[in-house]
């Protein structure tokens, strides 16, 4: 789980990318163009971590609190560090 988990955090974290690069809205096509890319990443991502999920993380990733979902991945990978 911790490749497919850190696969999903790295998608998570480009999503957030692309939303604060002022460059790419300048051209709403274009960020629209990625944003609906990684979003179909993140998708695939999540239907392939294995199962059971966490119930909080995948509450998190059903109603797309993608923010949330990185937050707990992080903390959870800290927790497992210490």
């Amino acid at each position: 789980m911790v490749n497919s988990t850190s696969d999903l955090a790295t998608a998570l974290r480009e999503r957030l990318a692309i939303i604060r690069d002022e460059d790419s809205r300048r051209d709403p096509q274009k960020q629209m163009a990625r944003l609906r890319t990684i979003s179909e990443k993140i998708d695939n991502l999540t239907a392939a971590l294995p199962k059971p999920i966490n119930p909080q993380l995948a509450h998190f990733l059903e109603r797309k609190s993608y923010d949330k979902a990185l937050e707990f991945i992080e903390g959870d990978a800290r927790a497992n560090q210490a």
